[in-house]
């Protein structure tokens, strides 16, 4: 329950909107069309779900992947003075540069996938200057540190989720895109994210935290200890997703989130990302359910913690490929996949235009 003395009453407003809903006489048409084309049912497995479920999305028997946007948030995390990331804070801001000028793995994906891609910037300890593709939306320079206080104000989450809700509108809202992608950066982010999953699986610290940007063993342990302290100190409010957000994640997890949430409420396909982005998706989900049935996952993250993970998202991942990078950059190698399923599904010929005898079972 939201506290009204609390949050703003636009934020109220928009959290407690509903959700879209699928096209249920669209879902049955792709899945006849499915029955009818020249193959065996199922022969293309998950392909074939794929389809369906975008024609469900869509609101049409035939759907298109042809516009993806993508929206990478970036923030600096308090947690970082605790020792929890083998690399220093600066590198969040260097990070968002190399974004704008086009050296990150994301903004290859995307000029590959010709996608429209968008940094916004929630604060980094490294001040910027306006950067090309960039949008500042600097909340402070970097979240408290959720090991000795609440990672974020109300007004700090408030705001972080409004920027999420910003993305969606401005890249996919109106018809703007088939398919939003969110990516993160931040140095220290896996350690909310493992304590986050630690409190929604229900499970230890020692399960959920790995080794983020390379921490060597005796790191991992300092990072558990970091993350058992936060957990500690904020278990008595392990009942309410929106206050775990606001106390154990930053603001690029909860922009994620308040996207994911958006994504729902418009009716907008979302194809999440790997560790971070699935914690956040899964808090989206626990916020306000039925947002799953808007996501796609798109990739099994190395990252020790996503083990755990995988087994409580509503539907599995598409990709196993080892990666642990983030930035989106396991969401946007999926795209060619989703891609497929439905060039298959909308190219490919009936039993009957092909003159091609159907199963007789």
């Amino acid at each position: 329950m939201i506290d009204p003395a609390l949050y703003g009453d636009d934020f109220i407003g928009w959290l407690e909107q509903p959700l879209a809903t699928l096209d249920q006489a669209s879902r049955e048409q792709a899945q006849e069309r499915q029955q009818q084309l020249t193959k065996p049912p199922g022969s293309l497995g998950e392909l074939e779900n794929i389809a369906v479920r975008l024609a469900a999305m869509q609101g049409r028997d035939k759907p298109t992947l042809d516009r993806v946007a993508i929206a990478v948030f970036a923030a600096d995390h308090g947690v970082a003075a605790e020792g929890v990331s083998a690399f220093p804070q600066a590198v969040t801001a260097q990070m968002i540069a190399n974004f704008s000028t086009g050296g990150a793995a994301i903004s290859v994906l995307a000029k590959a996938l010709g996608a429209e891609l968008r940094v916004y910037n929630l604060g980094t300890v490294e001040p910027l200057p306006a950067l090309a593709g960039v949008e500042p939306r600097i909340i402070a320079p970097q979240s408290g540190n959720l090991a000795q206080e609440a990672a974020m104000t109300e007004e700090q989450l408030e705001a972080a989720l409004l920027v999420g809700r910003e993305a969606v509108d401005t890249l996919a809202g109106e018809g703007r895109a088939d398919l939003f992608i969110g990516g993160e950066m931040g140095i220290g982010n896996t350690t909310p994210a493992a304590a986050l999953s630690a409190v929604l699986l229900g499970c230890s610290a020692a399960e959920t935290v790995g080794p983020g940007t390379g921490l060597n063993n005796a790191g991992v342990l300092h990072k558990v200890k970091v993350v058992e302290q936060a957990l500690a100190l904020h278990q008595p409010h392990s009942n309410d997703s929106l206050e775990l957000l606001r106390r154990l994640g930053g603001f690029e997890l909860a922009a994620l989130t308040g996207a994911y949430l958006h994504c729902a409420k418009l009716g907008v396909p979302a194809l999440v990302d790997g560790y971070i982005c699935s914690v956040a998706a899964l808090l989206a989900c626990r916020i306000q359910p039925g947002c799953e049935d808007w996501l796609f996952f798109a990739h099994r993250s190395a990252e020790p913690g996503y083990r755990l993970l995988a087994e409580a998202l509503p539907s599995k991942p598409l990709l196993d490929l080892g990666f642990r990078l983030g930035e989106g950059s396991g969401a946007a190698v999926a795209v060619p996949l989703l891609r497929m399923a439905c060039t298959l599904h909308n190219g490919m010929a009936t039993f009957a235009e092909a003159a091609v005898s159907g199963s007789e079972r």
